[in-house]
């Protein structure tokens, strides 16, 4: 059920309000094209579950993200 998808959420967001703007962003990032909205939702949810998803990016990330910015 999606209430235990966003219990499981609020273990690591602990505002609900930045775990549904959270969610909504990466639902529209993620969601294919021929598929339902809720199972993307629910994906989402599980992920966030799993993860942490307010992490802070580390900072070879952030240097590889500029590389391959200028590079394109």
């Amino acid at each position: 059920m999606r209430s235990d998808l966003i219990f499981g959420a609020l273990t690591h967001v602990n505002n609900r309000y930045k775990l549904c703007q959270l969610a909504s962003k990466a639902t529209r990032k993620l969601h294919k094209p021929n598929t339902r909205l809720q199972d993307t939702t629910n994906d989402v949810l599980d992920r966030f579950k799993d993860t942490v998803p307010m992490a802070p990016v580390s900072e070879t990330a952030e240097v590889l993200a500029v590389t391959e910015r200028r590079a394109a």
